[in-house]
């Protein structure tokens, strides 16, 4: 089968590997149906996590089932199935407490299990899946092909939106202001209106993303940073600010940028991963009464809610991926991201 490999700083490769099979009674094989790139894959292609030997990448797909273990009882051949982005067992404490990407037995795809066992890489056409009772969820019946890239979402961008949305405590009638105009970015803005936000600003400076945002429930657009920014977010609300704030950057400057447009006594939901030091303003989080809440987003624990309402034709975050790739060229989906030229780019095997 073909397989994608980082190589090193704006080197990736397919490459032909061997096909995964159940080495675990509790493994599942999937055949990849719809693939992804992530804003965090592109931190690698770019070399702030450097690679020191070829390694697997990508960590979003949904697929069919193909094989499983003799242990597994929640998904079986021929299942359509959403996988999040870490492998989690559903057992342990902190998956039962809503905590899955702390899963003691688990890990995320293209790195390694706790245990230290390799994960694949999920831009690929097959995938192992390890405790799939735990990780996998199935759809109800194959899914109309029309509702793929609105199920792929939901393996990441759409949890990690909504995990923003949920952190900040978003509620009917608040304000909200989006700090990042990327797919989570806009996942976040989609998220927020799902929640009954009354006004939604989004902070971008693209106009293809704009008009995305505005699709999505932005009532308003800021185009400019820092405090021009600020100062424009609350010229919008009256002057005092937003009642919750997502950011979904991860760097020092975006997460200024949402405290600072902030009002006393609301929410920061912060998912960016972190990158460029972001750091917490302890004295301005006192003194104004700033909640901050957020971190990676254990997508298991929302995606029996979003995968209902995407069914339902309640929730559509497809148009998140603006190009389609064939597998083949992968590279050019990387190179197009990376050079802002695609918001996300959906994969085909």
């Amino acid at each position: 089968m073909r397989a994608t490999y980082l190589h090193g700083e704006g080197d990736i490769r397919l490459a032909d590997t061997a096909e995964p099979s159940v080495r675990q009674p509790t493994d599942a094989v999937v055949r990849v149906v719809a693939a992804c790139v992530c804003g965090s894959d592109l931190w690698g292609y770019r070399g702030v996590r450097g690679a020191d030997e070829p390694r697997r990448i990508g960590h979003e797909f949904v697929g069919v089932v193909e094989e499983v273990g003799a242990d597994v009882r929640t998904v079986r051949a021929g299942d359509f199935v959403i996988a999040p982005f870490v492998v989690s067992d559903g057992t342990c404490a902190h998956c039962r407490n809503g905590v899955h990407t702390s899963c003691v037995n688990g890990g995320a795809w293209g790195s390694t299990s706790r245990a230290g066992e390799a994960l694949d890489g999920t831009q690929a056409q097959y995938v192992r899946a390890p405790f799939a009772d735990g990780t996998l969820v199935a759809t109800p019946g194959t899914p109309d092909p029309a509702l793929v890239p609105s199920l792929l979402t939901l393996s990441d961008v759409m949890a990690t939106g909504h995990h923003a949305a949920v952190s900040a405590r978003v509620a009917p009638g608040d304000a909200v202001v989006v700090v990042g105009d990327g797919a989570v970015g806009l996942s976040a803005v989609l998220a927020a209106a799902r929640l009954g936000a009354g006004r939604i600003i989004a902070m971008s400076r693209h106009a293809d993303r704009q008009r995305l945002a505005t699709r999505f429930g932005a009532t308003d657009i800021v185009a400019t940073r820092g405090a021009e920014g600020v100062t424009e977010v609350k010229e919008l609300l009256g002057g005092i600010g937003a009642d919750a704030v997502l950011e979904c950057v991860g760097t020092k400057e975006s997460m200024r940028q949402a405290l600072d447009s902030t009002r006393p006594g609301g929410r920061v939901g912060y998912v960016g991963v972190p990158a460029g030091g972001p750091e917490l303003p302890v004295g301005q989080m006192f003194s104004d009464n700033i909640s901050v809440a957020g971190g990676v987003a254990p997508v298991r624990h929302y995606l029996d809610e979003l995968l209902a309402d995407v069914l339902d034709g309640k929730l559509d975050p497809g148009p998140v991926f603006d190009a389609e790739y064939p597998l083949e060229q992968v590279a050019d989906a990387y190179r197009d991201m990376d050079a802002r030229k695609v918001v996300k780019p959906l994969l085909r095997p």
